[in-house]
């Protein structure tokens, strides 16, 4: 359905988009390299990146295109269905048997369990199988240009410009999802920036090929997201009936990830829910006593409950949404 309603976009594009065409496009990038070198990137590294640039017209019928807050109600168990599938599970316990010393050593390294991240790397790009096609420099321009995120699409094509231009990349194989994520983790340029790693001890961190750097390249995000050392992301829980589900209710407001972190509760220890009577479910772990958890119900009461720990926050920095964040626990879980 969301393909064909992209085609559809697609196709009146033209008229949406008004005066972005590709002459307005030629424009904009004129703009955009005087901005770009006032902000210190280099003319040379703007030439070598943006040689043929054009305006690519599906990307934006593909980023009009995502759900909107029109209301319609998403089903984390239909969701989950999806992604957590045997296939995966499997898969990625095959990926630990074949990549134990590289996972492990990511694991040491950045304090995040192998099971976590190889969630990720399930989840994002299906063990690297799943990488996207799209040239994110173009793609990145092309949203930049069309307005409805500037900043963060220039932020993010800077990025890009630096990384060639510092020799970490080459423009034909920047390529990734219509948004601009890229490799086999799927990180936007200015995450790559941050945090991607070399662990293979080739001098470059190549989030395309390599596994050791993939892996540690995760772990390390992971590590500056606040992934605690020792402390899981959670477990399933049994709520008791009759609950008071008023009486744990977070009082404040979150100022960013807003709408997932809005279906969290305050912090509690765990020492105070097991009280409460919650009680895990199937081979689920508690943590000590006194970490803190909040309570997570994705559909809301009646639905899966589950009580996550700092370091599930970490895995929302990752992708901002609890669907997204519990698969990749619940696959952890499974591998490991």
């Amino acid at each position: 359905m969301r393909r064909l309603l992209a085609t559809a976009l697609l196709a009146l594009l033209p008229l949406a988009a008004g005066a972005q065409t590709a002459d307005g496009f030629a424009d904009w990038l004129v703009r955009y390299r005087a901005g770009a070198e006032a902000r210190g990137l280099k003319r040379e590294w703007l030439d070598q990146a943006l040689a043929g640039v054009g305006f690519d017209a599906r990307v934006v019928a593909l980023d009009r295109s995502q759900p909107d807050d029109s209301g319609r109600r998403n089903v984390y168990a239909a969701y989950l269905a999806r992604r957590l599938t045997p296939d995966r599970i499997a898969e990625g316990r095959a990926m630990r048997e074949s990549w134990q010393g590289a996972a492990l050593a990511a694991e040491r390294a950045s304090g995040v369990p192998a099971e976590i991240l190889l969630g990720i790397w399930g989840m994002e790009s299906s063990y690297g199988r799943v990488t996207g096609s799209v040239p994110v420099i173009p793609a990145l321009a092309s949203l930049a240009y069309e307005g409805r995120r500037e900043a963060l699409f220039t932020r993010e094509l800077d990025a890009a410009i630096r990384m060639v231009g510092e020799g970490r990349a080459v423009p034909g194989e920047m390529r990734g999802s219509w948004a601009g994520a890229m490799g086999q983790p799927q990180f936007l340029p200015s995450s790559y920036l941050a945090h991607a790693v070399d662990a293979d001890g080739d001098g470059r961190a190549d989030i395309w090929r390599s596994v050791p750097d993939t892996l540690a390249s995760i772990g390390n995000y992971l590590k500056h997201a606040g992934w605690q050392p020792g402390v899981g992301w959670g477990l399933e829980v049994r709520v008791p009936a009759a609950f008071d589900r008023a009486g744990v209710a977070n009082p404040d407001r979150p100022a960013r990830c807003i709408r997932p972190l809005e279906r969290h509760s305050r912090w509690l220890p765990a020492r105070d829910w097991q009280q409460l009577g919650f009680a895990a479910v199937g081979s689920g772990r508690w943590p000590a006593d006194d970490v803190p958890m909040s309570l997570v119900e994705p559909d809301g009461p009646g639905g899966a409950a589950y009580l996550t720990t700092p370091s599930y926050r970490a895995l929302l920095e990752y992708n901002c949404s609890n669907f997204y964040a519990l698969s990749v626990a619940l696959l952890a879980d499974a591998v490991r």
